[in-house]
């Protein structure tokens, strides 16, 4: 029976037997283009794609009521974005280190 591995997302992955592995490295082995990188090279590669994001936001606890939380979580994918722009429109009207008691 073959292995395989169940992703996060739920999918089974089957993976190869040893004579699939086998017949794959002959393959390999056989294209003169094809080879296998140095540990060198492997350590000289860069990153491709886009770049790491940099973090631009703090992750915090908050207690909101329910009917706040449920009217930006109705509002669909996305609501945590939309309830941190309602509370920058906010502070644009509002200082709150003036309300300090």
């Amino acid at each position: 029976m073959s292995k395989s591995l169940t992703l996060r997302s739920g999918r089974r992955v089957v993976l190869n037997d040893s004579d699939e592995e086998s017949s794959i490295q002959a393959g390999i082995d056989a294209d003169s283009e094809t080879r296998e990188p140095s540990e060198d090279e492997t350590k000289a590669l860069r990153r491709v794609g886009r770049p790491p994001l940099p973090v631009t936001k703090e992750r915090i606890t908050i207690r909101l009521s329910p009917d706040v939380v449920e009217a930006f979580r109705a509002t669909g994918k996305g609501w945590q974005t939309r309830m941190d722009s309602a509370l920058k429109d906010w502070l644009k009207d509002h200082n709150p280190t003036s309300n300090n008691r």
